[in-house]
C-alpha cells in the first residue's frame, strides 16, 4: 500500500496555503482596524456573526455541482454530522478526513 498522500506539501502547495492565510488573516486585520473605536450596531453585529458561514457556502456549494459519487458521499455525511454534532471543528475534520479516504481508497 502506497502512503503518497502523506507526503508533505509541495511549492504550489504551500504558496496556495499561505494565499489563504494571508486573505483570511488580512481580512480580519483590516475589519479590526475600521471597526475598534466604533459602536456596532446589532444589526451589524448579525451580518458579521453571519460571514463565517457565508464564506464557507461560498467555498462548498460548487461542489454540490460534482457527479463524482466520492465527493457526494462526503457532502452527504459530512451535512449529517453537522447536524448531529453542531460543532464546526468536528465536522471539518470529519469531512476532510472522510474525503481523503474515499479519494485514496476509491
Amino acid at each position: 500500500m502506497s502512503l503518497d498522500f502523506l507526503a508533505w506539501p509541495g511549492a504550489s502547495e504551500l504558496m496556495v496555503i499561505a494565499a489563504m492565510v494571508i486573505a483570511t488573516y488580512s481580512t480580519r486585520v483590516i475589519g479590526w482596524l475600521l471597526l475598534r473605536d466604533r459602536e456596532v450596531s446589532p444589526r451589524l453585529a448579525r451580518v458579521l456573526d453571519a460571514a463565517p458561514a457565508c464564506v464557507m457556502m461560498a467555498i462548498v456549494a460548487p461542489s454540490f455541482m460534482t457527479t463524482d459519487i466520492r465527493d457526494l458521499a462526503t457532502l452527504l455525511l459530512t451535512v449529517a454530522v453537522a447536524l448531529k454534532t453542531k460543532s464546526m471543528p468536528i465536522t471539518v475534520i470529519f469531512a476532510v478526513v472522510l474525503n481523503g479516504l474515499l479519494h485514496h481508497f476509491f
